[in-house]
Order: structure tokens, then C-alpha cells, then sequence
């Protein structure tokens, strides 16, 4: 695998260890990044640490400090903090199995692929995978990385599994400081019908190629633009109208009706006009026509002359 593993250990369920490596399953590539620039001359702007009334100081002065109390700190040693860390643990012990949907997504931070190790653990990753699989529980233990130790879960993901690295108790915000104010009332049915029906026409199977970012996509054109213009100023007031803007709902019953029309359905009034028109033609009945005014006679106009006795 050309990928370079970033933890290799083992597996352990009670008496079975499985050797596996575990890979990164995200990457941020996809951002765009900008530095600052100084524009007369054009050079990336750099940052030097200084201290107030101080100036510049050498890296070497440079400690760590934790705020105890406003402006009073605690100066530590990177050797003192080096001796508090973790080793990494080259085992990772299953030590609790629960139902997937009792961890809260706000629990999780990270995935991991994990793979089997080599040919003759295979048989071993195969069998925990499908045993998580059959019994649909998420496998829960620690594991110490790179100095602090995360509570991690194991769950089957197509012919691997995946890790994933979860955020303790005291890292979450509790849920009810901001949903407190919400009121519990019983929504009205016609709207909830609405809303579900609304719901099922839209649903389909999760496709993630689907989605872009479009700030991302939109930087990437500004830049490729501002490339090709030579470093002018890039006119773009024109894409102002196909950006996505927020409109307060009114009436949330006429709004999920439009929402449900389809892009061609007609207005009722055109519409019926329409199905009366083609039921005219069927019948072979001349379309109805608007009258207009005839001009008025001049007065001018010679009158007939005299026949002679």
C-alpha cells in the first residue's frame, strides 16, 4: 500500500490479538489556503515572536505556560511535560461492545482505516468483522497516540473497518443549555404530512460526489480568472445572483405546497385556459376572437350625386 501506516499494533478480544494498521481516512487537500502578502512587493509576509517592551526574543527562551489565574502562569519545561506523556501502546484491547446508535455523533472526532497486517491475519479480521456485522455493535477501547490517549470505536466498513477516535464527556457541550428554549409542542398534522411527503420525494441513497463545496469551487474560478486577467481587478457582481440567499417563510403552508410542484406545472389559471383551448380545437369550434372597434366614417365623405329628370 503506498500510504504509510499511522499505528502499528494489534487487535486484542480477550485471548485473540489481530495485527492490523490502521491508515488516515480524510485528508484536507481539498481547501484552498492563502498566506499574506505585502503588496508593493508583492513577498509573503513573516511572523517573528517578540514579547511587549521586550522586542524579538531567541527561540530557545521560548517555554511553555499554562494561565492559572488572569495574567499569572505556570511555566513548564518541554522536558516536564515529555515525562507526563503516554507511550504508544502498541495494542489496542477491546473492552466494552454497545449498540451503534448509543454513541452520539457529537462523540466523534476521527476515522481510521484499519487493515489486516499481513496474510495470516486475515482470518482473525474477518471473523470480528463480521461478528460486529451479525450482533451490529461498535467495539470501545483506548489507545495512547502520539502522547495522549483517545477512547476509540471499531466498526465493520465494507471488507475493512474503521476507527474512529472519540471526544470524552467533558468535550462535549450538553445539548440541553441550548435547546432548553425551544418549545415541545405538538406540530399541526396537515403540515406534518406536508413535510413528510415533502420528505419522500426528495429522499434517495447518500451520494457523496454529489455535493461540492462551492466557496471551494467558487475560489478555485475567481483565482483561475484572476490568473488569466494578469492580476486585475476580476468583476464579479455578476455571480452575486447565483449565490444562495435565506427568505423569511410566511405562510409554511404555501411554502411546502410550492415546494411540492414540479418545475413544469403550469399556473392553475394558464393551466385552464389551456385545457380549454385544446378542448375547442377537438371540437372543431373557432377559436374566440377579440373584437376590435371599426373606425369611424369621415365626414368628409362626398355624398351620392343626383340622377337627371
Amino acid at each position: 500500500m503506498a500510504a504509510r501506516a499511522y499505528w502499528q499494533g494489534q487487535i486484542r478480544l480477550a485471548l485473540v490479538s489481530i495485527p492490523v494498521e490502521i491508515y488516515t481516512a480524510t485528508k484536507s487537500s481539498a481547501t484552498v489556503s492563502f498566506r499574506q502578502m505585502h503588496e508593493p512587493t508583492g513577498k509573503p509576509i513573516k511572523y517573528e515572536k517578540s514579547v511587549a517592551g521586550v522586542g524579538p526574543v531567541d527561540p530557545d527562551e521560548i517555554v511553555k505556560g499554562y494561565e492559572v489565574e488572569k495574567g499569572n502562569y505556570i511555566l513548564l519545561e518541554q522536558d516536564e511535560i515529555d515525562a507526563v506523556k503516554l507511550e504508544s501502546k502498541k495494542t489496542l484491547e477491546l473492552t466494552q461492545f454497545v449498540d451503534a446508535h448509543e454513541i452520539d455523533v457529537l462523540y466523534y472526532e476521527k476515522p481510521y482505516f484499519v487493515v489486516p497486517a499481513d496474510d495470516l491475519a486475515e482470518e482473525a479480521f474477518i471473523v470480528l468483522r463480521e461478528a460486529l456485522k451479525r450482533t451490529k455493535k461498535v467495539g470501545l477501547g483506548q489507545l495512547a497516540l502520539r502522547g495522549r490517549e483517545y477512547v476509540v470505536s471499531l466498526k465493520p466498513c465494507g471488507r475493512g473497518m474503521v476507527l474512529e477516535t472519540l471526544r470524552y464527556a467533558d468535550e462535549v457541550h450538553r445539548a440541553q443549555g441550548y435547546f432548553r428554549d425551544i418549545p415541545d409542542d405538538a406540530p399541526d398534522e396537515d403540515l406534518l404530512d406536508l413535510a413528510e411527503t415533502l420528505i419522500a420525494k426528495k429522499s434517495a441513497k447518500f451520494d457523496p460526489q454529489e455535493f461540492h463545496d462551492r466557496y471551494v469551487d467558487a475560489l478555485k474560478d475567481l483565482i483561475e480568472r484572476k490568473k488569466k486577467a494578469k492580476g486585475k481587478i476580476v468583476d464579479t457582481s455578476a455571480d452575486e445572483g447565483a449565490r444562495p440567499s435565506g427568505a423569511n417563510v410566511v405562510d409554511l403552508m404555501a411554502a411546502l405546497k410550492k415546494s411540492l410542484e414540479k418545475p413544469g406545472d403550469a399556473k392553475p389559471a394558464a393551466k385552464k385556459r389551456a385545457t380549454k383551448a385544446a378542448a375547442n380545437d377537438a371540437e372543431g369550434k373557432p377559436a374566440r376572437k377579440t373584437t376590435a372597434k371599426k373606425p369611424a366614417a369621415k365626414s368628409s365623405a362626398k355624398a351620392p350625386a343626383r340622377k337627371r329628370a
